[in-house]
């Protein structure tokens, strides 16, 4: 008889946020596939589990799959989990749970914590109807792109984004989506966290000068139907302020806008 596929939620920072049925089911089973041994073996010991450990992780995934599905075969009782929160969202949890249903071998998911419904939650924003984007690309280009293509999106827009990129990747959701209300979330249940609720022209002024550290998530309210009147001076001054050239804040200030090149670039020689 085939085994099970539990699919465990972990803490996305505090080691108290677990429950009980998962702690129960990574007692049972007979072997835990981690995204980073090491990183899941610190859980482990906090709660006394001594099981089995084996790596699962994107580079992996596909002879390491192969790996799990004859175990689970076999009969062995397999727990998944990721380095934090639920496995399979922006992890490579999803690809052994696609191969599991392909093989007709039971999975079964536990609830637990998600630090993009935590964010989502905490930001203040439309909860009704949302939209999970996870990372943006890490390219300029291709990120600019991107944004284009939900920059129509009405529901509320989930983010992650790493520390080192977080502060170009407002930069550039500012610029193509212009001023809407946001906040962004960092560290969430560990000792310094932290959401900041305002705007992105409020998110850009904060990471100018902060330094942030921790994994983000950026929560984005949805675009709304309503014509918007700008001054374009202040558009010019707010981008120039930031350190862009005249000819950067005119760009940026067209791609926020949406209005005429020529427009913007003749209010630019009145301030010059």
């Amino acid at each position: 008889m085939d085994g099970i596929l539990y699919i465990c939620p972990t803490p996305i920072g505090n080691l108290d946020d677990i429950t009980i049925r998962t702690l129960q089911v990574l007692k049972q089973v007979d072997l835990i596939a981690a995204e980073d041994t090491r990183h899941t073996l610190k859980l482990l010991n906090h709660y006394d589990i001594k099981k089995p450990l084996t790596s699962y992780h994107e580079h992996n995934t596909r002879e390491k799959g192969d790996v799990l599905i004859k175990e689970l075969k076999d009969g062995k009782n397999i727990a998944l989990v990721s380095d934090a929160g639920m496995p399979g969202i922006s992890d490579p949890g999803h690809d052994i749970i696609k191969l599991c249903i392909k093989e007709n071998i039971q999975v079964i998911g536990l609830p637990g914590p998600s630090a993009s419904l935590l964010a989502l939650v905490i930001s203040g924003l439309n909860t009704e109807k949302f939209v999970f984007e996870g990372f943006l690309p890490s390219k300029k280009g291709d990120r600019k792109k991107a944004l284009e293509k939900l920059k129509e999106e009405k529901r509320t827009i989930i983010f992650y984004e790493s520390p080192h990129r977080i502060k170009d990747s407002v930069f550039d959701i500012f610029s193509v989506f212009g001023n809407r209300k946001a906040s962004l979330s960092r560290e969430l249940t560990k000792h310094y966290e932290e959401t900041l609720r305002g705007d992105l022209e409020y998110l850009n002024l904060v990471l100018e000068e902060r330094d942030l550290k921790g994994e983000m998530i950026l929560v984005i309210e949805g675009s709304e139907e309503i014509i918007v009147e700008y001054d374009i001076e202040k558009e010019l001054n707010y981008f120039i302020n930031l350190g862009l050239s005249s000819k950067d804040a005119i760009k940026a200030v067209v791609d926020k806008t949406g209005l005429n090149k020529n427009e913007v670039y003749k209010e630019s020689l009145k301030q010059k």
